[in-house]
């Protein structure tokens, strides 16, 4: 049953989708000049035609989320709950803390005008001092514990609560930034996932359905301009962003493992690419046409818009398990 903050929530999803379609019909043209996105040398030869297309769109429903976020920051300061305030404004910095992570990796790829920014291990390193930084600022400022709650009532993972949370934050991250792979693919997810947390968050608190209804609008507003064929790319930027506020909903919800469900397609994503890796340097084999696993289905005869709806049917199912395993 949906709480009286109802109209709130609807409000902060439309504010979002309405900026963002704004910011990014305002910033493409500046961005087909500055941003044209370099295209991945060993991807889809088709994939060759969307060089050119700008990136770095997720810097337009990023402002649009940031303006939603702190107008309902302060909402709930003055009508809700201080700790609530401050849960979000946390969840927030985190977010942007990592767009800014991807921020830096577009501008290397653009400057060597390749696909490749930062390596590996110096994205790694500054994507687990951030997590490392939230999870500390919840624990001095919110007085967060190593309990998580479950409907059937709260389990204490004491000192493997921090390894677990930190292997999900940075995991799950980097999987919503592989899923940025194809017109459309990780708005849509980003959509569904909004849409799975909503249900969750719904009557049960107030700030994470304030967050969840803002990712709500961040997608659909970009998908106005990102379905196929994409008129502007998210880039690091944005699916970084992505990837990290929807990990501060299930922080909200007081039980991170709920990213194990409503993000299952960015984990599938993510293990896509580590298993074609793996398997392939034992027995010089693929275990997929090409990971991510969007560029298999994509070989295998699949439109991008299909693969879309596919996504976000399987984001619903696999969701289904955190209903019954966290809804009291």
């Amino acid at each position: 049953m949906l709480d009286r903050y109802f109209p709130i929530y609807i409000l902060a999803f439309l504010l979002t989708m309405l900026l963002t379609a704004i910011l990014e019909r305002l910033i493409i043209p500046y961005l087909k000049k500055k941003a044209k996105q370099p295209i991945y040398e060993e991807g889809p030869r088709w994939h060759v035609k969307k060089s050119g297309t700008p990136t770095m769109g997720g810097i337009g429903f990023l402002f649009a989320s940031l303006i939603t976020l702190l107008l309902c920051s302060m909402f709930l300061f003055f009508f809700v709950s201080k700790k609530d305030s401050l849960s979000l404004l946390i969840g927030l910095l985190f977010a942007l803390a990592n767009a800014l992570i991807g921020i830096i990796d577009d501008r290397k790829k653009l400057a060597h005008k390749k696909n490749q920014g930062l390596t590996p291990k110096q994205k790694l390193v500054l994507q687990i001092s951030v997590s490392v930084l939230f999870l500390m600022a919840r624990k001095f400022l919110l007085s967060d514990t190593t309990k998580m709650s479950f409907s059937f009532g709260e389990v204490d993972f004491g000192f493997f609560y921090y390894p677990i949370c930190i292997f999900l934050l940075v995991g799950l991250i980097n999987s919503a930034n592989l899923t940025d792979g194809i017109d459309g693919l990780a708005s849509s997810v980003a959509f569904s996932i909004g849409i799975s947390l909503f249900y969750v968050s719904a009557s049960l608190n107030v700030e994470s359905s304030i967050i969840s209804a803002t990712v709500i609008g961040a997608a659909v507003g970009f998908l106005f301009f990102n379905l196929h064929p994409a008129k502007i790319f998210m880039g690091d930027t944005g699916s970084l962003f992505f990837g990290a506020i929807i990990s501060s909903v299930a922080f909200s919800l007081n039980n991170p493992l709920l990213l194990l469900f409503v993000s299952g397609v960015y984990i599938i994503e993510g293990a896509s690419v580590v298993l074609q890796v793996s398997f392939y340097k034992l027995t010089h084999r693929r275990i997929f046409k090409m990971a991510p696993i969007h560029h298999h289905l994509e070989k295998c005869g699949y439109s991008e818009n299909r693969i879309c709806i596919i996504a976000m049917i399987t984001t619903f199912i696999l969701s289904v398990p955190a209903y019954i395993f966290y809804l009291p």
